[in-house]
Formats: structure tokens, sequence, C-alpha cells
């Protein structure tokens, strides 16, 4: 993106009916850290990667507690996720404190889009550059949601969000149809792989990531280092063991596969493009 006469203020529409400075919200979302939501009928989990500025540094947070039964994970700018988890904080307790019942997801949801729609149609605010995936349980069943900058919402069986998150989409999209009848710790297996994606040959270990669980009997918490290791270990050995049993029938596979060379007096270009490889 580079900038032009209409990017100076968010109430100002190009001709090609766009608002640019909430599309440069929208792209502050995707240079933020990897955070990956799953739910099935009776548990949501959400999963993020630890990045830290510097070797010196810690991590900072990217997955907040709201309520017993609601969660929020972040990517993008950090302290506008703090600042919108704490309002949703804020909305739980006086809605707890007013109908002492637990305020229902979607109404969260709703009023999050809403705060967010007000920032792109006032001159002397901007968006909030970061994007929520909210996992939460009510009576109606568990819910997760992405709330975006624009001020628009969507509910989703499972989702990715934030930098090389495209490679934990396709992972789940291959997947996802089992998410709902799945067991919790498979879930939590899911989504653990879906961060492995996003790491791109990085090693996973439980100190890149957090994980957290909300769901039937469970309120919202973070799973600790020691559980998460040992979940990841438990698959890395079922890959390994399935590794050395696929190469023998790779190699046959090969040898059947294998063609007898072209004669040399046969035209090496022929037929074929000048660019194709």
């Amino acid at each position: 993106m580079f900038r032009n006469q209409y990017d100076t203020d968010v109430t100002t529409w190009s001709p090609a009916g766009r608002l640019f400075q909430v599309e440069y919200a929208m792209e502050a979302v995707k240079q933020g850290s990897a955070a990956i939501g799953l739910r099935s009928k009776t548990h949501v989990v959400l999963a993020c990667v630890n990045k830290a500025n510097s070797e010196l540094s810690s991590h900072q947070k990217k997955i907040f507690k709201v309520d017993d039964h609601i969660g929020v994970a972040i990517a993008g700018l950090t302290a506008d996720g703090r600042v919108l988890s704490r309002y949703m904080r804020n909305e739980c307790i006086n809605y707890s404190f007013t109908y002492e019942s637990p305020l229902p997801v979607g109404r969260l949801v709703v009023q999050l889009a809403d705060k967010a729609q007000v920032c792109t149609q006032r001159s002397w605010k901007r968006p909030y550059g970061v994007g929520l995936l909210v996992a939460g349980l009510d009576e109606s069943g568990a819910h997760l949601y992405y709330n975006c900058p624009s001020g628009n919402y969507f509910e989703y069986q499972a989702f990715a969000i934030g930098s090389r998150s495209q490679a934990a989409k396709t992972y789940l999209e291959r997947r996802f149809e089992s998410f709902r009848d799945t067991t919790r710790d498979d879930l939590v297996k899911d989504a653990l792989m879906a961060i492995r994606e996003t790491l791109q040959g990085e090693t996973l270990k439980s100190s890149v990531c957090t994980v957290t669980v909300v769901g039937v009997g469970e309120p919202f918490h973070v799973l600790d280092q020691g559980t998460v290791q040992q979940m990841i270990d438990a698959f890395e050995i079922v890959a390994e063991q399935e590794g050395p049993a696929a190469e023998p029938d790779a190699d046959a596979g090969q040898e059947a596969s294998a063609e007898p060379e072209p004669e040399q007096g046969a035209a090496a270009g022929e037929g074929v493009a000048p660019m194709d490889i």
C-alpha cells in the first residue's frame, strides 16, 4: 500500500469506495503474531505464538481472560487489544451485576463491533489496529467469533489471524469438519498442529506458544507449559513412527513411476513454452 490523497483521514472515501485508513488497520492485524481458535460442541480452544521483540525481553501477552466463560486472543497492536479486553471485562461485570447471569457471547461481540465501527466514522479517531478472536460458552453452546477493525464480526468453526496465518488456515480447512464432534484433547492437539504450521521450520515448544481452553464444566484458563509440552511430544512421536513406515512405500512408488529417458535425437524443448520449467 502507498500513500495517496484519500488516506489522510478515516472519513474520506476514495473514488473506488474504499476507506484506506481502515484497510491499513486491517493490515496491522496481518503483521501481528499468529492467533488461532477452534471450537467443538462443548469446548473452544485459543492458541497464539509468543513472539518477543528481543532475546533480552519477555513476550507480549496475547490472550486475555474476560470472564469465566469468555476469553480473547489478539493479533496486531497489543495496546489496543489490552484496552478492548478491559472494555469487554467491564461489560461482563456490569451485565452480571445487573442481571445476575453471565453475558451472552453474541451480545458482547456485537457491542465490541459497534465500538470499533465508531472509530471508522469519526475524523478525530483512528480504527483499532487489532483483530480479536473471541471464544466463549453460553446457554446456546460454544462460540468462536472474529472481530475486525472495520467493525465487522463473523462466527467461525475455526480461524487463524496474524502473520503467516494462511498456512494454519489451510490446515484448519482440511480438518474443520471433524472439529464439531471431537474431544477436548484432540481439539488442543489440532490447535498445536495449526500453530506449528505458522512457525515455518521453527521447532514447536511449549515456550513459544500459549494455549487456553473454555468449555462445559471448565472455566476459561491457560494450560500450563508442562501439559502443552506433553501433548507436543506425544504427536511428534506418532509422526516419527509413521515416517519410517511410509518411506518404503514411497521408494516403491518412485521406482514404479520411473520412465525411460527420451532418445537423444528428440528435441528437448519441443511443444514447451519458453518460460515453462
